[in-house]
């Protein structure tokens, strides 16, 4: 018999054994001589019977503990030794079946029996010849908690069936030992008191630990893998690469597998193999042993982008090298592979984007400059004139000729020098979007004909001949912002004018293309010349700011190069455009395309001009202006038109003489917008707000140097009738006067 055999016998030799009433003590001639003797011999043999009673007699002996239980249902007890009877604080077996409800189960804590049976399951599942071992808590008949270590093992017997029997020791004073050095270790770290519940915890964590050296290694590599195609762990001391990821190209170096491989073979092999020959030398030298250690000795961290080719493309690539080991020995490191095509590319148009900024940049300065240097002559060649033929007059005193003739310049240089002004605030305007296109009523054809009137003055001073051609209108009653057209008109015209040389011509042509939905209709206005033309490379440049094509100097023509800019600002404001066309020696033209609302039921003519002097005959002008010569200036230009003029220095003290005069004395104000005390506007609100209706709806015209379209917007909103610049314009005062109380009758 072999010895497996046998030793499965004895086992059941001492299972029969233990089914003897009263076990726990055995009396072997009473076994032999008593009623037992018939039935065990026709199971056992005498000798077998021996063995099995020595051995259940040193099982009771045995100093550690020592039970047998049925694997099945309840796990019910068949024998515990008098040393496991101890361990439980139990006199006879009888408490001990008591205390643990005479099953496997109820000695177990109830804390642990789930774990416990679990991993001994698991345990003989995975191999029936060994002992199984598993630690766990029990609750001792005086209510102590212990520590028991049990080594089982299963078998199955004829006799009894599926059984466990079981070597269990008292581990509690170990236990208590390790969780006593355990929590000493802890509080020198932590410093701080842990719950029992911790400290299991942090045995548990430390059973399962693994090196922390090696897993900070397989964090960076993880968190390389998220973009990189290929990661690689590299151990330069001992000339080792071992691939974590492959692509395409790197499957070939390790044969499509996690294998080691060299690593002075792996570079040089990649290098020769996949990099593009004019970036070869420099990847070589970058992933050279000492290129890596000099580089990690200054960072954690550096890359390189280059070129590969791969089935005739080639590619753009970033290799990143971290060190992931000891920073004094540089030994350990990680590479990962990366293409960045997508990212070179936004990284080169966001370098064209910025070269063409810059370009662009450099050309508004150039552009600027250019118009600096070209104002500074034109506005430096009217004052040369002012100042000189200021000087020539002085000394003509004796001749009225000379010094009429001497003022007339004045005034020509000194419109040329507000021209240059004016134009240059008007795209300041323009550039901050302080412009607004307003629709009203309008009648084209006086719009056209005050252009006409205001252009034929410079066209007559160099005999230039100018129509006007408006018969193809049909609608002249339109919605639009008149002041915005008439001054694009004006620049297209004046322009015209200003580039024509001494008798040539200017036609200004209007014609209505056709009738639109809706009540609109499409106008095209034309403004063709027989001047010196334009160059067709500069032609696409005419309504850039501060272009001009030649300068003053050159061309011999006064200008700022901004009328066209403003009058196409003001053109793409109103939803047109203009274009240009041009042969140089044979003149120019320039066409405008608008489209205006029709007006159905147009406003009737007015009874025709009023008569100012008339009308404001017996009644004063009062002037509010608080700069002295401004003052003397308007006071004495206003008195020579035959008005009655009275002053006021600031805001303040016009109020109070409004308050104080009677209705009518007073026919019109010319208001200042900046001054001490109380401003313009402020002083339009007081007078507005004045109970007595007559004194509050004196007419107001505001007379400011404040040109921009906002401070005409604000003189409106507080009250104003109407807002002019300074220098006082008179014809432009008269017309605006003339038309303020036109419109007074009209409503009365």
């Amino acid at each position: 018999m072999d010895k497996k055999k046998m030793d499965h016998n004895i086992i059941e030799y001492i299972l029969a054994l233990l089914g003897i009433p009263d076990n726990t003590h055995f009396d072997f001639n009473y076994i032999m001589d008593g009623n037992w003797k018939a039935s065990m011999l026709s199971l056992l043999d005498m000798q077998n019977i021996q063995t099995a009673y020595k051995v259940i007699k040193f099982m009771d002996e045995m100093p550690g503990g020592f039970l047998i239980y049925h694997a099945d249902g309840n796990e019910e007890i068949i024998y515990a030794n008098k040393a496991l009877l101890r361990i439980f604080k139990c006199d006879t077996m009888d408490d001990f079946r008591k205390l643990t409800g005479n099953s496997f189960r109820g000695i177990v804590h109830p804390d642990d029996l789930e774990d416990v049976e679990q991993s001994i399951q698991e345990q003989i599942s995975n191999s029936q010849y060994d002992l199984d071992y598993v630690e766990y808590r029990i609750i001792s008949k005086d209510g102590r908690i212990r520590w028991i270590e049990d080594y089982g093992h299963f078998i199955h017997s004829e006799l009894v069936g599926d059984i466990f029997y079981v070597f269990l020791g008292d581990a509690t004073e170990k236990k208590r030992r390790y969780l006593a050095e355990h929590a000493s270790l802890l509080e020198e770290k932590s410093k701080s008191e842990q719950k029992m519940k911790d400290l299991m915890e942090e045995y548990v964590k430390e059973r399962k630990s693994i090196n922390q050296e090696q897993l900070r290694r397989l964090e960076v590599i993880e968190g390389l893998s998220i973009n990189y195609e290929t990661i690689l762990y590299a151990d330069l001391d001992h000339d080792k690469i071992l691939p974590y990821r492959l692509s395409i190209r790197t499957e070939r170096q390790f044969d499509q597998t996690l294998q080691v491989r060299s690593f002075q073979w792996f570079v040089t092999d990649y290098a020769k193999t996949w990099v593009h020959p004019e970036d070869r030398d420099f990847v070589s030298q970058a992933t050279s042993l000492a290129y890596i250690r000099e580089k990690l000795a200054e960072k954690k961290t550096y890359y390189i982008n280059y070129r590969i080719i791969i089935e005739h493309e080639v590619q753009y690539i970033q290799l990143r090298i971290v060190n992931v080991g000891n920073k004094e020995q540089l030994s350990q490191i990680v590479m990962g592979y990366r293409r960045v095509d997508e990212e070179l590319k936004r990284e080169m148009e966001q370098k064209q984007m910025l070269e063409e900024a810059l370009s662009g940049a450099k050309l508004a300065i150039n552009a600027k400059n250019t118009f600096l240097s070209n104002m500074s002559h034109d506005m430096r060649t009217p004052l040369n004139a002012i100042f000189g033929f200021t000087e020539l007059a002085k000394k003509a005193y004796h001749d009225p000729s000379a010094i009429q003739a001497y003022l007339a310049k004045i005034e020509t240089s000194s419109r040329q020098l507000l021209d240059l002004i004016e134009k240059a605030l008007e795209i300041s305007w323009m550039e901050s979007n302080d412009i607004r296109i307003t629709e009203t009523e309008c009648n084209l054809q006086k719009l056209l004909q005050d252009v006409y009137k205001t252009v034929s003055a410079h066209a007559l001073d160099k005999n230039i001949s100018l129509s006007l051609d408006f018969s193809d209108i049909q609608h002249w009653d339109i919605y639009c912002d008149g002041d915005k057209l008439k001054q694009l008109l004006f620049y297209l015209a004046d322009n015209a004018v200003t580039y024509t040389q001494n008798d040539g011509e200017v036609h200004i042509i209007v014609s209505e293309l056709e009738k639109l939905p809706n009540n609109f209709a499409s106008y095209q206005f034309m403004v063709k010349d027989t001047g010196i033309g334009i160059h067709a490379d500069f032609l696409e440049h005419i309504f850039e700011p501060f272009e001009r094509e030649k300068n003053t100097t050159f061309s011999g023509i006064h200008g700022t190069g901004l009328g066209l800019t403003i009058a196409q600002n003001i053109a793409e404001m109103m939803g047109g455009q203009i274009e240009a066309t041009s042969t140089v020696g044979e003149g120019s033209a320039f066409t405008l395309t608008l489209r205006f609302c029709i007006q159905q039921s147009p406003s009737l003519p007015s009874n025709g001009p009023i008569d100012l002097t008339a009308l404001l005959a017996d009644k004063k002008i009062l002037l509010v202006e608080d700069n002295e010569i401004n003052l003397e200036i308007q006071t004495a230009l206003l008195e020579g038109l035959g008005f009655t003029v009275e002053t006021a220095e600031d805001g303040a003290i016009a109020v109070e003489k409004i308050k104080a005069s009677r209705p009518g004395e007073y026919s019109l104000i010319l208001m200042d917008i900046q001054m001490p005390i109380m401003d313009g506007r402020q002083a339009t609100r007081e007078i507005r707000s004045l109970p007595d209706k007559a004194l509050a709806h004196i007419p107001i015209i505001a007379l400011s140097a404040n040109a921009f379209e906002s401070d005409k917007r604000l003189s409106i909103e507080c009250g104003m009738n109407a807002h002019l610049t300074k220098p006082i314009d008179i014809p432009a005062l008269l017309e605006t006067v003339s038309r303020i109380f036109q419109t007074l009758a009209t409503n009365t």
